[in-house]
C-alpha cells in the first residue's frame, strides 16, 4: 500500500498472516523430517501446505469487511492552510 494506509479489517488481518503460516508449516514438516530420521519425509507431507493456504483463504473469505480501507483509493486530500492577516509582534507598531 504505497500510500501510507494498512486496513485493519478482520478480512486483511487474516489475509496477512498468509506469508508467516506458509512458512512456520515448511518449517515445522522439515523439523518432522529431521527428528523421525525421514519417517515424515517432505514429498509425503507437502499437502499440508495446501491445507494451510486453504483454511487461512477460508476463514478469510468468511471474515467481516468492517472498517475496510480501499488501498485503491486516495484518502480525501485535505486542502493546504491559507495564512491570516499578518500579526505585529511590536504592540502600537504600524497598522
Amino acid at each position: 500500500m504505497s500510500n501510507g494506509i494498512r486496513c485493519r479489517c478482520p478480512r486483511c488481518t487474516i489475509r496477512g498472516l498468509m506469508g508467516p503460516a506458509v512458512i512456520v508449516t515448511i518449517g515445522v514438516l522439515f523439523l518432522l523430517h529431521e527428528m523421525r530420521n525421514g519417517y515424515f519425509d517432505f514429498s509425503n507431507t507437502w499437502p499440508f501446505i495446501l491445507i494451510v493456504i486453504g483454511t487461512i483463504l477460508l476463514a478469510s473469505s468468511v471474515a467481516p469487511m468492517d472498517g475496510h480501507i480501499d488501498s485503491t483509493t486516495a484518502p480525501p486530500a485535505v486542502p493546504p492552510a491559507t495564512p491570516g492577516p499578518a500579526q505585529n509582534s511590536l504592540p502600537g507598531q504600524g497598522q
